[in-house]
């Protein structure tokens, strides 16, 4: 895995762990997880197209 997809990785797990310790002590905000939902798809793309 090429360095920027591991880092991309990384900043998509530190960003779940950000949103749902938000989501825990302040409460849902949708936008927060449209907003990882939409990093996670992007990390999503960048693993598979190294991967072809």
């Amino acid at each position: 895995m090429p360095g920027s997809t591991k880092a991309m990785g990384g900043l998509t797990v530190g960003g779940l762990v950000m949103v749902t310790a938000y989501t825990v002590a302040l409460g849902s905000n949708g936008w927060l997880w449209f907003g990882w939902a939409v990093l996670g798809l992007i990390t999503l793309g960048m693993v598979v197209s190294h991967n072809t």
